[in-house]
């Protein structure tokens, strides 16, 4: 069977979603178990978190599956997939890393916990947000691992309406409940890209 470098990088975009479930699901699982006492869920929160789902997950899924839309295809290359591969890998890695730090505190909207604690520690000791970083590397690895410019754009846009459309949100509120601890964590770290930005 001749495997082609484009069946390659798609076959890898769906072992790292697959992945990306299989890293989240307990955690998600233990979280329920902790009572929320604050949620500041909006509609520009579930709008964010749609548009990430659509761009990073389901129209990726749509061309992989069909192949549409096949006017974006450009011919894949071995260093492009090997390099979507590391950015994709990476950015599991990071993800993992993120909700094992946060444990109980993890939430998929913007959730105060019971017994809330700010973490310090991890990915969290280098940057704010690194379930952030690891969406962004995410996206890169989406779009080098699949040869279409339309579900490239498609994933770095999900990530963007994502970002911008929670983070002064989630940081107000972060501010609110930790008040000079969180000002100060926010003085020594950079919001997603270490030393940057």
């Amino acid at each position: 069977m001749n495997i082609t470098l484009d069946t390659a990088g798609e076959a890898l975009w769906v072992v790292g979603v697959v992945a990306w479930y299989i890293i989240r699901y307990p955690f998600e699982r233990r979280a329920r178990r902790v009572r929320v006492v604050r949620n500041d869920r909006s509609l520009p929160d579930t709008v964010g978190l749609a548009l990430a789902l659509f761009g990073l997950a389901i129209f990726p899924a749509l061309y992989v599956f069909t192949g549409f839309p096949a006017a974006g295809d450009y011919p894949a290359g071995l260093s492009t997939i090997a390099l979507g591969t590391a950015f994709f890998s990476c950015a599991l890695w990071l993800f993992r890393s993120s909700h094992k730090a946060l444990g109980r505190n993890w939430s998929i909207s913007l959730e105060i916990r019971e017994k809330h604690k700010l973490v310090c520690i991890g990915p969290y000791a280098v940057v704010r947000h690194p379930m952030y970083t690891s969406f962004l590397l995410m996206a890169v690895g989406q779009a080098l691992l699949l040869s279409n410019w339309v579900v490239a754009l498609a994933g770095l846009a999900g990530f963007a309406f994502l970002f911008f459309l929670r983070i002064g949100k989630e940081e107000h509120i972060m501010l609110e409940s930790f008040g000079p601890q969180y000002r100060a964590y926010m003085e020594r770290t950079k919001r997603i890209i270490p030393y940057l930005y």
